[in-house]
């Protein structure tokens, strides 16, 4: 129900504001304009979709493997202490868990082509769980929140870009990035367990939280022991040596137990492609509703009474020209990146703005995206929490972005 609010109003209010650039500024140019990126956004809809089917049927199929391999079930009770508490309605030592956990790994590494078919596997498996199977149960929204909040480890593309953009140091956001995504992860949490009442307050979810700022805290320094090149080498290389095991261990454990591992992979990946079909028309829908909302202007005009409230206040507005980055990233994840790179070529890479985008660009992730696909791929309309728990842990990701960047960069 709220997604349909927002489609609604990207339309409306983009409608308002070309009438009135037509009638009172004489811009002849923005109702075609609109027209022209609801074409293209379709079309960007189907190439994402179409490019997802051949990763989809991969990872649907490798999963499959490791589902018949007895792997999926062995993390599912190693991490069930843990899940048991996030997710109290997920039956203890269902598989569900071993994909979330699967899923969540992949993300923490930048993985997104891996994680993406992941996700939506441990969807499909929530989605039997599921006693309404058109409302987004509470592990879906927890589950969601935990992605779209973006939580980063590794943000290798964000630091080539920096590269490419003549940034004197580009992995000087690293740090940044890394606190800022962690605070939007722990909020999302946080939030989203007040809305369901799951206490927090347990000694298995505190020593959980304790051991992941823990494991960060490492992650930090070690990586601030080594040079750019080094971390960028060190940081892509660990993060396929990861992956080209799991998809080893997959097989390995299906050989072991006796299982036709070739008929097992095919069985998962004939899934991915009837995936891949299901989610067209979700992501037509919300990419169609923000290409509309941008050609019309209505995300200039936001972002400049934005700044005139700010400055105002007599507060430094400086931040202000970093926020097409973090309004963007919901909504579209190419477009952020659009927006940043813009800042850096605008502001200069080593900028106080260049810098913040780069940190709002890795701080949270493509909220009404991941929500689109995920939730339409198991075919789930009414949302209940799921876009107020996951926008507000982007607010949290932003803050808490301006905060650490004025400590570092300032």
């Amino acid at each position: 129900m709220v997604l349909n609010y927002i489609w609604v109003a990207f339309f409306l209010i983009a409608f308002a504001i070309a009438a009135i650039k037509l009638l009172f500024m004489g811009d002849f140019e923005v109702f075609p304009a609109m027209m022209d990126s609801t074409f293209s956004s379709s079309k960007t809809a189907f190439e994402i979709s179409l490019g997802l089917t051949g990763v989809l049927s991969l990872w649907l199929g490798i999963m499959k493997v490791g589902e018949k391999g007895g792997v999926v079930n062995v993390l599912a009770k190693l991490l069930s202490p843990v899940f048991t508490k996030l997710f109290p309605d997920i039956p203890k030592g269902h598989p569900v868990t071993g994909s979330i956990f699967m899923n969540i790994a992949a993300n923490m590494l930048g993985l997104d082509n891996a994680a993406t078919p992941l996700g939506l596997k441990a969807m499909e498996q929530m989605q039997e769980l599921n006693p309404k199977k058109d409302t987004a149960s509470n592990p879906m929204i927890m589950f969601l929140v935990l992605n779209t909040s973006g939580l980063t480890l590794i943000p290798v593309s964000i630091m080539v870009y920096r590269a490419q953009m003549g940034a004197a140091q580009p992995t000087d956001i690293f740090i940044p990035i890394l606190l800022a995504t962690f605070f939007s992860t722990l909020s999302g949490i946080i939030i989203t367990s007040l809305y369901q009442r799951i206490n927090l307050l347990n000694r298995v979810i505190l020593l959980t939280l304790g051991g992941a700022c823990a494991v960060v805290a490492a992650i930090i320094w070690g990586f601030s022991q080594m040079s750019p090149d080094t971390m960028n080498r060190v940081s892509t290389t660990a993060a396929n040596i990861l992956l080209m095991t799991i998809i080893t261990g997959f097989i390995l454990a299906g050989v072991r137990k006796k299982v036709n591992v070739y008929d097992a992979f095919i069985e998962g990946a004939k899934d991915g492609f009837q995936t891949a079909v299901r989610i067209i028309p979700y992501l037509v829908a919300i990419l169609v509703g923000i290409g509309v909302f941008r050609a019309s202007g209505a995300m200039d005009m936001l972002i400049g009474g934005m700044r005139w409230c700010v400055e105002l206040t007599g507060v430094n507005a400086q931040w202000v020209d970093a926020m097409p980055t973090a309004l963007m990233k919901p909504l579209s994840g190419s477009g952020a990146r659009g927006m940043m790179v813009d800042a850096m070529t605008t502001y200069g890479a080593d900028s106080f703005v260049g810098r913040l985008s780069c940190v709002f660009q890795g701080s949270t992730d493509t909220t009404f995206y991941i929500l689109a696909v995920y939730f339409g791929s198991v075919g789930v309309s009414k949302t209940r929490h799921a876009v107020s728990c996951g926008l507000l842990a982007d607010l949290a990701g932003i803050i808490a972005a301006i905060a650490i960047c004025y400590l570092f960069f300032n």
